[in-house]
């Protein structure tokens, strides 16, 4: 089973502008993406999908291959179809541009559920307490007694009824793993009511029928979408690689 890592990258970014070329510790975050993507050993080729020249170039000095965008998409997804459709492989993981540092394990156990061929879709969720389930940027996901989501929400779901119930939430990690016919169907299937809604593209798949197994890590990545979260980054790389 050929699995191949498709990074979306784009350059444009609203809350921290050009957040992928910034520096990491002597790497630009999107490098550091791509490599420790590599490092894992998971997959069989990893590829860039990106819209700017800058990004691009960057990926190529560490040896890296690219796709370039040929328009502009409104998803990562939308975005790594346009290049798997050029890519023989089974298995295709959406791995996010701004989460530096990659997990084997994490990626291993995702991909390792598509032995059954039930599944067609994959994804990741962590455990996280209710204090934390009352933020609306932490997408929470409930799940029916296989592991298959059942919704995702930005509110807290469940909710609790009973006062004193003492509950843990599954936070999403916004890592998709598709097979290839499912993941270039998908972007044919027109923005649904709930997407729109929530704002979260992959109730488009389960408004249409598509189950999503969700696979449990302790993982909690760190990703980029602020010059504090960059800061953060840094003091990670800082600690771990004994810097």
């Amino acid at each position: 089973m050929k699995k191949v890592a498709l990074i979306p990258a784009r350059y444009a970014s609203t809350r921290f502008p050009a957040k992928l070329v910034q520096d990491l510790c002597g790497k630009s975050v999107i490098q550091r993406t791509y490599l420790s993507t590599v490092d894992t050993g998971v997959f069989d080729q990893v590829v860039v999908v990106t819209d700017h020249e800058a990004i691009a170039e960057q990926i190529k000095a560490v040896g890296g291959e690219v796709f370039f965008s040929t328009r502009e998409f409104e998803s990562g997804s939308d975005r790594i179809a346009e290049a798997a459709r050029n890519i023989e492989a089974d298995i295709f993981v959406n791995v996010q541009g701004d989460e530096p540092f990659q997990d084997r394990q994490s990626l291993e156990d995702l991909t390792a559920v598509f032995s059954n061929p039930e599944v067609q879709v994959a994804s990741m969720m962590f455990s996280i307490p209710a204090a934390d389930a009352q933020n609306p940027n932490a997408v929470k996901v409930v799940l029916d007694k296989d592991n298959f989501a059942l919704y995702f929400s930005r509110s807290p779901i469940p909710y609790v009824r009973e006062k004193g119930v003492e509950i843990s939430y599954w936070k999403h990690v916004g890592i998709y793993a598709y097979r290839k016919e499912v993941l270039l169907s998908f972007t044919r299937l027109a923005k649904s009511f709930l997407e729109s809604t929530e704002m979260l593209e992959q109730l488009r798949l389960l408004e249409n029928g598509v189950r999503i197994k969700m696979v449990s890590t302790v993982h909690q990545a760190i990703a980029i979408d602020t010059k504090e979260d960059l800061e953060k980054a840094v003091a990670w790389y800082m600690e771990n690689r004994l810097l």
